[in-house]
């Protein structure tokens, strides 16, 4: 006699990632500790980079990180390029030219500035978004004493050039958008495909930049390419993966604030690595983007379950 009830085999391979409410309010969970290794992973692969500059130019080095790290991410991915849609393409497109920006600006920054302030500088962009995003008034505040931290920065009287200022306010604008990007490309993409897209994009207009600016260097000098190698697997593949893992599960302003610890981690590596020590001023500077970004968090805790997932 038949029943009418189909049985179903037995399910082969690993279980199934767990999705769902509980799932994603664990990861939110885990956010601190995943943007905390973006950090480390970010400002040591900055610091690499630095140690190269008496070898082959900042340009050089920026087209470096990304050419690599977008090799390197396409073997892992082999995104199917011919598969994404139009808005796909894009929205990875567009990320990719921030990328570019963003390399290039803070490496030309940091050529001309400590790495613990050109961190902070750099800093402003996710922190006036943060402020931008919310709508309490200790948001505003907070955005306010972080500004003044970055003024302090550059205010007469101190010994640090204009011009590495200019560029770190250049990539503070760059990571502003690369927040808001890389969050729409996360939704846009189920897996790394479109970070794999990204970084190719970028990397077609970066590379051929750097390699009429300096490619002769690396010619004269190809020792340097291992160390270059390493600048893209620490400032590129690890915090972007990172970053946009994050931005899945919360929004663009609880990013903003979580990387509040990232000029004093930068000063931390700076001094540790490369012995940059830093002076009063910068000291008092980075301690107020610090709190700045700290006070942000403290204000919005109460708000987060109820803004996850938006921008």
């Amino acid at each position: 006699m038949r029943t009418g009830i189909r049985s179903t085999p037995p399910r082969t391979g690993p279980p199934p990632a767990p999705t769902g409410p509980r799932a994603a309010g664990s990861l939110a969970r885990l956010a601190p500790l995943l943007v905390l290794g973006q950090m480390c992973s970010l400002q040591l692969g900055a610091a690499v980079a630095k140690s190269l500059y008496g070898r082959v130019d900042p340009v050089v080095v920026a087209g470096m990180r990304l050419g690599f790290a977008a090799v390197l991410l396409a073997l892992l991915v082999r995104p199917r390029l011919a598969s994404y849609s139009r808005a796909q393409w894009l929205g990875a497109c567009a990320l990719g030219l921030v990328f570019a920006g963003n390399n290039l600006t803070f490496f030309l920054a940091l050529d001309r500035l400590p790495l613990g302030v050109a961190a902070t500088v750099e800093l402003l962009g996710p922190l006036l978004l943060a402020v931008a995003l919310s709508r309490r008034p200790a948001h505003l505040l907070a955005g306010l004493l972080g500004l003044c931290g970055v003024l302090l920065l550059g205010a007469p009287g101190g010994e640090l050039p204009l011009a590495g200022l200019g560029f770190g306010l250049a990539a503070a604008g760059c990571r502003t958008a690369y927040v808001l990007l890389s969050k729409r490309v996360g939704r846009l993409f189920p897996d790394f495909g479109g970070l794999s897209l990204a970084l190719l994009a970028g990397a077609c207009a970066l590379v051929p930049l750097a390699a009429v600016h300096g490619g002769g260097q690396v010619r004269a000098d190809p020792g340097a390419l291992l160390p270059g190698c390493a600048v893209a697997l620490l400032s590129s593949l690890v915090p972007y993966a990172l970053d946009m893992t994050v931005l899945r599960r919360i929004d663009s302003r609880a990013f903003g604030v979580l990387l509040a610890l990232t000029p004093a981690v930068g000063a931390l590596v700076g001094l540790a690595f490369l012995g940059e020590p830093l002076g009063v001023r910068e000291v008092v500077a980075i301690a107020l983007v610090v709190v700045a970004a700290g006070w942000s968090a403290r204000a919005g805790s109460g708000g987060g379950a109820r803004t996850a997932g938006r921008d």
